[in-house]
């Protein structure tokens, strides 16, 4: 008995203090919530007047070889405190003469800013702008060292406070995709991040952590005294290459500007990893100039009916489902057909139509009617199937990609409001369906990666000073979208649109190209298809290269071109050209499918010891020394190279037509003038007429072919 009483006893005691210690807590609680609450306010507004954050540096996004594409710069703003003591003793004596030198180092007007000065410091002006504008870190060194801020005149109320612009040393490239304003107006530390593109995405890793600063009075001057060092943010590689941007953006700004679309995009994807290698994006201003407007690849704006580059996706579906092959005939007629109300034509409508033809040569053509009867032939009445099927290839999904405002793709199923009588035949070939472009060439990179879809990839690594903190690993989609039959015919059938059908224009005699020209009509913004009588375009292109060994899928999507509207005339000029630079760069060279002509070669003009290297090197009948001139130039009237000697005299103009770009510049620098070349190739132009006197530092203007 007398063990019980004594646990009880403990147990009692224990539970007394637990009920205590609660209580006690309670009370307290109850005290700084209500009895103590000023108290507690103002030891929070202490450490928050107290305390200031160091700004972390934020990571830099860099191409995949490790160059830089954005980057953080810092900026200062200068202020002035004029209440400060030391201030208010020199300011009297010391006014005129600080003016004067603020004046001579900003380029301002010293009477204006000492107005401004002697208004300020009569109203004690403690935060008064010394420059309107931001200044860099070395204007700031200058600055500081004017006689008129040492600490015992003006510098005693120097007020400093950094910010940091987010700048792209490449100017406007893929700033849509890196998620930079370029040139944008200070938005904090930040600068002008847009948040949006790898900027966005990556942002956990690019933004680092904030340090903190204890603020501390010494000697009358308040200091920063730093209690947690801030942690930088981390470099995202990114998988753009450099070179490939800039070919792709140029071609695409090539014929923006000549076709004065409203807006254009061009993607450049690596086959079996996914990689997004160049993305340019090109909407019209209203200056009537073409920049960087909106991520049209993959955004909303850029959502819309993919046209004929969707009639391989159809294809595939009547493929899969056994339906047809290659070889089987459709009537297409004059290229005109009434289905259920509406009139589907062939582009090619009045001159003749194409008559029973092949669905490979259906394929190769782009005829509506065919792949439209094909379509509707099988699937009338099995519509879900066809849409099922379209689904199963993942088309009716967002890539998940991860950016800001990434489009929707909308496919509609029968049994939807919007399914009328004729959408069958009408999504068959591209209508009444919207897709990104960026989709649009994942699909297609997935026939020329042997079936396996990839996601499309922006990231390759995150780095922390060099060292790799993440890797980032080709995400898969399907690991086949298709059966290996199916797969083949569908190579066969976009390699035939090249050598034999709308695409036969974009081929080159090194390597085969595969692809699919597309041309749809757009709505005006959701208006109709036409305006005071005039139908809007969406010209296309989507491929891959080599198309024997796939390398490399690029789309090219042109909206609202004024005159030419087709996918081929369009948007195929950029495909050859962005073809033809990856080629030259990136690609182990091939010898020629066909041999060249037998005629006499085209030389261009040059050096007389370059000449006679290249013409040894290639076995031609060229004796280039027999030319008494530093300078020649090959020509061919008679049917084989003849050599004519170019004569060079001081004070006149040089004629470096038919040279190449690289000599002509050499030629005309070494002359005295300032070149400005335009193209690539032999000179086909210039501006100053060959024998006119010169002038040093006259600008001639160069046209390459």
């Amino acid at each position: 008995m007398e063990i019980r009483k004594d646990i009880t006893f403990r147990f009692g005691i224990i539970y007394f203090l637990a009920v205590l210690v609660g209580v006690i807590i309670v009370v307290k609680t109850f005290m700084i919530q209500t009895v103590e609450t000023g108290k507690w306010k103002q030891i929070s507004k202490d450490l928050k007047s107290n305390t200031a954050q160091i700004s972390a540096k934020r990571g830099n996004v860099c191409a995949d070889d490790g160059s830089i594409l954005a980057t953080s710069v810092p900026y200062y703003e200068l202020r002035l405190d004029l209440a400060a003591p030391r201030v208010k003793r020199v300011f009297n004596d010391d006014a005129d003469e600080f003016s004067l030198q603020v004046a001579e180092l900003f380029k301002v007007s010293k009477a204006q800013f000492k107005q401004n000065l002697t208004k300020a410091y009569k109203a004690g002006n403690r935060w008064f702008l010394i420059h309107p504008q931001k200044v860099n870190y070395n204007q700031l060194q200058q600055f500081k060292r004017l006689s008129m801020m040492k600490k015992s005149h003006f510098g005693s109320g120097l007020i400093v406070v950094g910010e940091s612009e987010r700048i792209l040393p490449h100017g406007d490239m893929a700033s849509r995709t890196i998620g930079t304003l370029n040139k944008g107006a200070f938005g904090g530390i930040h600068g002008n991040v847009g948040y949006s593109g790898i900027e966005g995405i990556m942002e956990g890793y690019l933004a680092g952590e904030n340090g903190l600063a204890l603020k501390r009075n010494l000697s009358g001057h308040w200091v920063d005294v730093p209690i947690i060092d801030p942690k930088d943010g981390k470099d995202i590689i990114t998988t753009i290459n450099v070179n490939l941007q800039d070919f792709t953006q140029n071609a695409l700004m090539r014929q923006m500007r000549e076709s004065q679309a409203e807006w254009g995009t061009a993607v450049v994807m690596e086959v079996k990893t996914g990689e997004v290698k160049a993305i340019a994006n090109l909407g019209l201003k209203k200056d009537g100039t073409y920049a960087e407007t909106y991520n049209f690849a993959l955004g909303h704006a850029g959502c819309s009916e993919p046209g004929s580059t969707f009639k391989l996706v159809s294809m595939m579906v009547a493929m899969e489902d056994g339906y047809v092959d290659t070889t089987d005939v459709f009537d297409t007629g004059i290229g005109r057909w009434e289905y259920r109300g509406q009139t589907i034509y062939d582009s090619d409508y009045g001159r003749g139509g194409h008559g029973k033809i092949s669905m490979k040569r259906i394929f190769e053509l782009s005829s509506n009617v065919g792949v439209a009867k094909i379509i509707t032939k099988h699937y009338e009445g099995k519509e879900k199937d066809f849409i099922d099927r379209i689904y199963n290839f993942g088309l009716n999904k967002p890539l998940g990609l991860g950016f800001a405002g990434e489009g929707v793709p909308y496919i509609k199923y029968p049994g939807d409001n919007s399914w009328w009588g004729p959408s069958l035949a009408w999504i068959s070939y591209g209508y009444e369906i919207k897709l990104t472009p960026l989709q649009t060439l994942t699909f297609y990179n997935a026939i020329a990666n042997d079936g396996r879809m990839i996601k499309p990839r922006f990231v390759k690594e995150v780095r922390e000073n060099g060292v790799l903190v993440k890797e980032f690993k080709p995400d898969v989609i399907s690991p086949s979208i298709c059966s290996r039959a199916t797969l083949a015919k569908t190579q066969a059938l976009l390699q035939g649109v090249c050598s034999e059908g709308t695409g036969k224009a974009l081929n080159n005699p090194y390597f085969p190209i595969a692809g699919k020209t597309g041309t749809a009509q757009v709505a005006y913004n959701n208006e109709g298809y036409s305006q005071g009588g005039r139908k809007n375009y969406q010209a296309s292109f989507a491929g891959y290269f080599p198309a024997d060994d796939p390398k490399y899928s690029v789309i090219v999507v042109i909206v609202g071109p004024k005159g030419k509207y087709y996918g081929a005339s369009v948007a195929g000029p950029v495909f050859k050209e962005v073809v033809a630079k990856v080629y030259a760069s990136f690609l182990d060279p091939r010898s020629p499918k066909e041999e060249l002509p037998a005629e006499a070669p085209v030389v261009k003009a040059g050096f007389k010891d370059d000449i006679k290297e290249a013409s040894e090197a290639l076995n031609l009948d060229l004796d280039a020394r027999k030319a008494d001139s530093e300078l020649i130039r090959v020509k061919t009237t008679t049917g084989k190279p003849e050599i004519a000697a170019i004569t060079i005299r001081d004070g006149l103009v040089p004629d470096v037509t038919g040279m190449g770009g690289s000599d002509a510049l050499y030629l005309l620098e070494k002359s005295g003038l300032n070149v400005k070349l335009s193209g690539v190739g032999k000179v086909r132009k210039q501006s100053l007429p060959a024998g006119n006197k010169l002038k040093k530092g006259q600008t001639i203007y160069l046209e390459l072919s």
